[in-house]
């Protein structure tokens, strides 16, 4: 017998929080010469946030997520891991700044 061409019907989770993490070690730093974003800014998928700075080298924190911001976690001068949450977004589709 085959099994049923209806998938089964069940409970979905959608969490619409996303986290933007550091990419490498190093000190956070903001954009420069930008104001720093704040609660409710539009980010779109690749936007920059800030930057790791390690050894003389500047490595940018691209968002890999459309949404809003709620809080930027990292402090300016904040030592990173890579991985550790440095921005928190709820989710949306793609986003203009106005």
């Amino acid at each position: 017998m085959n099994p049923p061409m209806n998938p089964p019907i069940g409970e979905t989770l959608s969490v619409p929080e996303r986290l933007i993490v550091a990419p490498s070690t190093g000190i956070f730093h903001g954009l420069d010469g930008e104001s720093p974003p704040k609660d409710g800014y539009a980010v779109n998928q690749g936007d920059v946030i800030g930057e790791v700075r390690s050894l003389g080298v500047s490595t940018p924190i691209r968002s890999p997520f459309a949404g809003f911001l709620v809080a930027v976690l990292a402090i300016d001068g904040e030592r990173l891991r890579p991985g550790q949450p440095v921005a928190w977004l709820r989710s949306a589709g793609p986003t203009r700044r106005t």
